[in-house]
């Protein structure tokens, strides 16, 4: 007898375990798992250099007077794929990443009720966007041009739109290459830029099977840098550039894409306003109680 009220005693416990660890409310959640989790945000944020906190920072308000205020107790991520990561795995975490990026492993959420998606960053209406910049300094050689060219036409611009982005010429002209390029292009820069920067370099290839293309994904302010002095052809940013780069380097964009701000798929809030935004990335507001 005594084994047996031992043994329910066990089940009960056990039971009464797996109904708290089941019930949201004993995880911070709401009872239905679509209402916006309670306690404290968790700020992920980008490394300085970064294309894409530049872009970020400065848009949302972040940096004011030249002063980057991000969040002294945010995760900062060194690339695109850490910042998906981390919220992702992370109820209360919330990010920023380029819109093409935006896959469905976390959950972009609307700016002032404007959704994050390439047709609101066409018509300007989605207000957190910026351009994708290649750069590079003096002329360029034969094949790199010809890749450039690619980008710029009209067949470069529309796997833009393909991808997601928004184009940034006009009436691109057709591609006029010829299919005899060879040699090798070296890549340097954006971690935003490079999975656009990768589709474009597979069709260019087709194309011009004798080349080359080297991609290095190591953000905006290493790509300049590398097309600064020599060590990469072409750099690219996600951000404007600076004018101590625009001082020594060409540059064109390539594509426009919006920064979408992500949180965690369990996180049932829809939207924020842009202040809210900035509040939190400061720090100014760190409970999620307090943006409902």
């Amino acid at each position: 007898m005594q084994l047996k009220s031992l043994s329910k005693l066990v089940l009960s416990i056990g039971a009464v375990g797996v109904l708290a660890a089941c019930d949201p409310a004993a995880t911070g959640g709401d009872e239905t798992g679509t209402g916006a989790v309670s306690g404290t945000i968790n700020v992920v944020s980008r490394e300085d250099g970064s294309g894409t906190r530049g872009a970020f920072t400065e848009i949302t308000g972040v940096l004011e007077d030249d002063v980057d205020n991000t969040y002294v107790e945010a995760v900062i991520q060194n690339g695109t794929e850490g910042v998906i990561s981390t919220v992702s795995q992370d109820t209360n975490g919330i990010g920023y990443i380029s819109l093409g990026s935006l896959n469905d492993n976390v959950k972009g959420v609307a700016i002032d009720g404007v959704e994050p998606t390439a047709e609101t960053v066409q018509n300007g209406s989605f207000p957190i966007a910026r351009n994708f910049n290649i750069a590079w300094s003096g002329d360029l050689e034969a094949v790199a041009q010809d890749f450039v060219d690619f980008i710029l036409s009209e067949e470069g611009q529309t796997i833009a739109l393909g991808e997601g982005y928004v184009e940034s010429v006009s009436d691109a002209p057709a591609y006029e290459g010829d299919g005899t390029q060879s040699g090798t292009i070296a890549v340097v820069g954006s971690t935003s830029v490079t999975p656009l920067m990768e589709v474009l370099s597979e069709e260019y290839r087709a194309l011009n099977p004798d080349v080359q293309i080297d991609i290095t994904s190591n953000g905006s302010s290493a790509g300049m840098t590398s097309a600064i002095d020599g060590t990469a052809d072409i750099g690219m940013a996600s951000r404007e550039l600076k004018d101590e780069e625009n001082a020594e380097l060409n540059s064109e964009a390539i594509a426009i894409d919006g920064i979408a701000v992500v949180v965690n798929k369990g996180n049932g809030i829809e939207g924020l306003t842009l202040e809210q935004v900035k509040q939190i990335f400061t720090g100014e507001i760190t409970e999620w109680e307090d943006v409902q």
